[in-house]
């Protein structure tokens, strides 16, 4: 490849091939902000000492069911968990628990220093699960692009090296959806250089595809259809590097890198239903393993 810079920032520049992501962004402010006026909710959360450091809950109202976490996007570097409460309803009034997560943006805070922010909320969020009347053994991890990335290191985490009181099965299961899985070409992107500073060095450390995965949690991808090559093979070498635990990849014709994210979070969409079924089965399990 003559120019890699070129050809990446072409490819992973989303808002570029997509002119109406202002509108997008404003439609999920609105809604967002008529979720929190119009659902219970507790909001900003600390599970570190770091303003970044905070989640939003949103119960269902069964008792002891399971927790859906979902981790924003934005190139490590933008939006906020506020920007996504949108996401929420449909999970809640289907019977599941839904957690945010936010994280310091970079520059402010390293990629590596934002994996170990996720690292230590899903740990809080297990530690206070009868706190907030979820089932610790039933945590399922979701995010959107570079949210897609911090999942799969979620999956790819050895819980117990982090801290000894940690089940090597914290995360029951996984949705990656427009995920970026190996660095070595983000690191290439023009637009995202100056903030997030990658070197050789921290590529191979921060690429979960390039990982196992640490236990056998099922998880499944989804790419818009309407999305660039790059982003599809992202997930197409999470999959194939993963395949023994790989569920699906959802089909989403018509669908951006942006709309994506409303067919995580619409009823009847094929990814809303997929994740749900994994929930369901994750709940299944955990009910087996019990009996």
């Amino acid at each position: 490849m003559k120019n890699p810079s070129e050809y990446y920032s072409q490819q992973y520049n989303a808002r570029a091939a997509i002119p109406d992501h202002p509108y997008i962004f404003t439609r999920w402010a609105k809604d967002s902000a008529h979720v929190r006026r119009t659902t219970a909710a507790l909001f900003d959360l600390a599970y570190g000492e770091s303003s970044g450091e905070r989640l939003d809950f949103f119960p269902t109202n069964r008792s002891g069911a399971p927790l859906l976490v979902f981790i924003h996007g934005g190139w490590w570097r933008s939006l906020d968990k506020s920007d996504f409460s949108f996401v929420a309803p449909g999970y809640v009034n289907a019977g599941y628990n839904v957690a945010l997560t936010n994280y310091t943006l970079a520059p402010a805070a390293s990629l590596d220093e934002i994996v170990r922010q996720q690292l230590r909320a899903l740990a809080w969020l297990y530690r206070h699960a009868e706190q907030y009347d979820f089932d610790p053994e039933r945590i399922v991890v979701a995010g959107h692009s570079a949210g897609g990335h911090l999942t799969a290191m979620m999956l790819a985490a050895v819980w117990p090296a982090w801290e000894k009181d940690l089940p090597s099965d914290l995360v029951k299961g996984g949705v990656t959806m427009s995920g970026l899985f190996e660095l070595e070409s983000v690191r290439h992107v023009d637009f995202v250089k100056a903030d997030l500073k990658l070197t050789e060095q921290d590529v191979a450390p921060l690429s979960p595809a390039w990982m196992p995965q640490a236990h056998n949690a099922p998880f499944i991808t989804a790419v818009g259809g309407l999305e660039s090559d790059e982003f599809r093979r992202q997930s197409k070498l999470l999959s194939d590097n993963w395949s023994a635990n790989h569920r699906a990849d959802i089909a989403l014709p018509g669908i951006n890198h942006m709309t994506i994210c409303d067919a995580f979070a619409t009823p009847g969409n094929p990814l809303f239903e997929a994740t749900l079924a994994l929930l369901a089965d994750v709940e299944k399990s955990a009910v087996k393993r019990r009996d």
